[in-house]
């Protein structure tokens, strides 16, 4: 194989393996996996997340574009645990725990169990699939949501994955 073969091969595959993945996607609906120390590990399609209880929040935070607010409709992060088998780890141990929300982009945050537990902290964390009445494109994951939070550097779009640790 000559120089010039083996170039148009490897660029060949470089197109491919960009080309690929975003085709892949686009016929694909976004899943939501919960794993990591839960009972039940499971992938959550839109639909079976708009099936659970859901709630709605109003939140205002700061973003690198100026102040957001907006109202928001979702499931509360606490349920997705439940319906994932909740926690398998004891009770008392629950606040030693945290779960890792990672977008498609790859951006990760951290929230403490204790933090969302309504037993505990009580605070509000909603997986968010609609934004001031209108839904979210289905092709991409719904949204991390903490009305709490002052700025909106927790708040993870396209959430791909929740990993309780």
């Amino acid at each position: 194989m000559s120089s010039l073969q083996r170039a148009m091969l490897l660029m060949s595959l470089v197109v491919i393996a960009f080309l690929l993945p975003t085709a892949t996607f686009a016929q694909t609906p976004a899943t939501l996996s919960v794993s990591g120390l839960v009972k039940a590990p499971h992938s959550f399609t839109l639909a079976e997340l708009q099936k659970m209880p859901w709630t709605t929040v109003d939140a205002s935070f700061q973003t690198e574009h100026g102040p957001r607010h907006g109202t928001w409709l979702g499931v509360s992060l606490w349920t997705l645990l439940d319906q994932s088998g909740g926690l398998a780890a004891p009770e008392k141990e629950s606040l030693r725990h945290w779960l890792v929300v990672t977008g498609r982009d790859g951006y990760e945050v951290v929230l403490s169990v204790g933090e969302i537990d309504p037993a505990v902290g009580h605070a509000v964390a909603v997986v968010a699939w609609s934004a001031d009445g209108k839904p979210f494109d289905p092709a991409q994951g719904p949204r991390l949501i903490l009305p709490g939070d002052r700025k909106g550097g927790r708040d993870v779009r396209d959430v791909v994955s929740i990993e309780v640790k």
